[in-house]
């Protein structure tokens, strides 16, 4: 434990972003406290009213079941015994790119499939073990309690449900993982701060989800399926097994392709997808669950890291400096890794956290961002995002994807990439290069 860092954290929101974040802060700090304006479901499988995207496919990445197994050892193994299934991302998974699937071959790379419900449910199971963690629910953070004299934080403000008294919570450092309606850019305004430049990528997206009933022969033995949007077929979706012997089915699409939420109308949304998984277990499986929809607007990225100013005792995280488009599944692992470096800041200089910590989150940050918003620019033709050394790298990557329909080495060059578990850098590589041209020479030949 750093004593420079004082003894009493709060946290704001406790959904994935905030329960990592805690996790983090509880190596620093006597006590740590997680505030959320929902309550917890007893069931570990019921989803948080307070998050509406849990009901749909999430996509815990190579990189980020790595790092939770270091941060809660056991982890994988836990989860397994309550039904979520392991799979090679490469062997086991069909990665559907631009012109048919990557080719299958054994990566390493460890895949563990389950709702986000049971994923959340155990990542705050395992926090709150921690003898100097609670969480208080039923609570509402209405806003920050700054000194006057130097702007610095020294706790928050909150409400509790049904009541209209506010009380103060005092804390040594405050962290908001309040998502991507963080509320903190306009808390900003009333205490003379500098609001954070925001960059934001309209998408309008929308995808729809059901649940099904799963038996391994409906889709020979795979067992999951990933669809990317691209030029040629912006639909994306997955189809992913969960827990309870069930699949999870996933589709959408940009500016007005959506998947509708009747079952004739997800059956030939499906049969437009390019990957016939998707419409097969539309048609043999049994439906356990209603269609619901997902609206997502817009990606959006706060850049903290390049305020001159920023209060001190205040830190802000995951979501809420970034949300991606979710269909790149990103998210959760983004947190992930950013839960790691805000461990290792909080052993440095407590008077430059918050300029330390935000610089690792923006290179965190940094290539999911350049990839969601790079691969959306292009299939929406965003001419903001979309200039000329977008569409090169665009079209390279075309040829990349056709080069994995038969190169293993290619495919698996990509997925490392997309799992966040290795550079961008590593596919223009100058053998990279060559296999590349060569695979998509000899595709379009044939």
């Amino acid at each position: 434990m750093n004593p420079r860092n004082g003894r009493h954290a709060v946290v704001i929101g406790a959904s994935m972003g905030g329960l990592l974040a805690a996790r983090a802060l509880a190596e620093h700090f006597e006590q740590v406290t997680v505030l959320e304006r929902d309550t917890f479901p007893d069931d570990a499988g019921e989803n948080r009213k307070g998050v509406p995207q849990g009901l749909h496919a999430h996509g815990l990445l190579g990189q980020g079941r790595l790092i939770l197994e270091q941060l809660f050892p056991g982890f994988t193994t836990e989860l397994e015994r309550q039904g979520a299934i392991l799979g090679d991302l490469g062997g086991e998974t069909s990665w559907f790119h631009h012109a048919g699937f990557h080719r299958h071959h054994d990566s390493g790379i460890v895949g563990l499939f389950a709702s986000r419900p049971l994923l959340e449910a155990h990542v705050r199971r395992r926090l709150l073990a921690l003898p100097n963690v609670r969480a208080i629910t039923g609570v509402d953070v209405s806003g920050l309690h700054v000194v006057p004299s130097d702007g610095s934080v020294v706790g928050v403000y909150l409400r509790r449900t049904y009541e209209n008294d506010m009380e103060a919570l005092p804390a040594n450092l405050v962290v908001d993982a309040s998502g991507r309606g963080s509320r903190l850019p306009i808390w900003f305004a009333s205490f003379d701060f500098e609001r954070p430049r925001e960059e934001r990528v309209q998408v309008g997206l929308r995808y729809t989800t059901r649940v099904y009933r799963r038996r391994p022969e409906h889709v020979d033995g795979i067992k999951a399926v990933v669809k990317a949007g691209s030029l040629n077929n912006s639909r994306g979706g997955a189809l992913l097994p969960i827990e309870g012997d069930r699949w999870i089915l996933s589709m959408g699409g940009y500016d007005g392709d959506h998947a509708p939420a009747d079952e004739a109308g997800m059956l030939e949304y499906a049969r437009g997808m390019g990957a016939p998984q998707f419409a097969s277990v539309i048609e043999q499986a049994e439906p356990v669950s209603d269609p619901i929809t997902y609206r997502f607007p817009a990606s959006v990225r706060r850049r903290y890291e390049r305020l001159r100013r920023f209060p001190r005792g205040l830190l802000v995280f995951g979501d809420a400096i970034c949300s991606f488009n979710p269909v790149y599944g990103q998210g959760m692992t983004v947190a992930v890794m950013q839960s790691l470096a805000l461990r290792d800041e909080l052993a440095g200089d407590a008077n430059t956290l918050a300029q330390r910590f935000f610089r690792r989150a923006a290179r965190i940050v940094d290539t999911p961002w350049t990839i969601v918003i790079g691969t959306d620019a292009r299939i929406l033709d965003i001419d903001k995002h979309n200039g000329l050394g977008n569409r090169l790298l665009g079209g390279y990557l075309d040829n990349l994807h056709t080069a994995a329909l038969s190169d293993a080495r290619v495919a698996d060059a990509f997925l490392r990439v997309a799992n966040l578990m290795a550079a961008p850098t590593v596919l223009l590589a100058p053998a990279m290069l060559w296999r590349v041209w060569r695979g998509a020479r000899t595709a379009r030949a044939r």
